[in-house]
């Protein structure tokens, strides 16, 4: 019986198995935009009462899910702390917490009802791509992530140097210039905080040019590494 859970939730090669992929896909899907709805204000009571009843219906089916996926693994406390094991406990635990606890500041945990839509992670094939190229290009991204901090760290200083005497409410410290930098190198450029003085304009340009280099890369690195994957995954 356990074998044949398994080959049912955990293998989806199987008719079974994707059948049951594609109903809790589903069921994921509905729940979220349940959730949507019920932030709605003045919605009728018995849309209100409908909703209410397929939080419950959906909650006792991931429940299950849950309970099942624990049974059928080999090593029950590996699958409870994996990252998908805790995204499927917090999906279910508000409505438990809610329910049992009449505890107004736990009506809070509503918000992690959210975290269903990261259910649909498990069923996705091309997660699995994403995964494999990750592996592929980790100690690149490490880097890249090194590089990116020292770089903020860098421009931070020097918008703080340029612009602290002409702005100072703004520009008050390292700390409080390094928005600035983050929204510059990834040429977001919201327009709160800009420079003023000469030497901050030229400087800011500068800044731009490497932002440009600076958002391509990772790009760079995940299309190679997910043509990788791809090939691998055909081997």
């Amino acid at each position: 019986m356990k074998k044949r859970l398994w080959l049912i939730i955990e293998d989806n090669t199987t008719k079974k198995g994707r059948y049951f992929d594609y109903f809790i896909q589903a069921l994921i899907f509905l729940s979220l935009v349940s959730f949507s709805l019920d932030t709605l204000p003045n919605l009728p009571e018995n849309v209100r009462q409908f909703l209410e009843g397929y939080e419950t219906f959906s909650i006792i089916v991931f429940s299950g899910e849950y309970l099942l996926r624990v049974y059928v693994s080999k090593k029950p406390l590996k699958y409870v702390f994996s990252f998908y094991g805790i995204i499927d406990i917090i999906a279910i635990l508000p409505f438990y917490l809610n329910t049992f606890l009449d505890l107004r500041f736990l009506r809070a945990f509503r918000i992690f009802r959210v975290f269903r839509a990261l259910k649909l992670m498990r069923y996705n094939k091309a997660l699995n791509r994403f995964k494999l190229a990750f592996k592929i290009v980790k100690e690149e991204v490490v880097l890249f992530f090194m590089v990116t901090l020292v770089l903020i760290f860098i421009t931070s200083a020097g918008i703080y140097f340029f612009e602290n005497e002409a702005q100072p409410e703004v520009f008050k410290s390292v700390f409080h210039s390094a928005w600035w930098s983050i929204v510059t190198l990834t040429t977001v450029g919201y327009g709160d905080v800009y420079p003023i003085t000469l030497g901050g304009k030229i400087f800011t340009f500068f800044v731009l040019m490497i932002g440009v280099g600076l958002v391509t890369v990772p790009a760079g690195l995940v299309a190679t590494a997910l043509s990788k994957a791809r090939e691998k995954e055909d081997q």
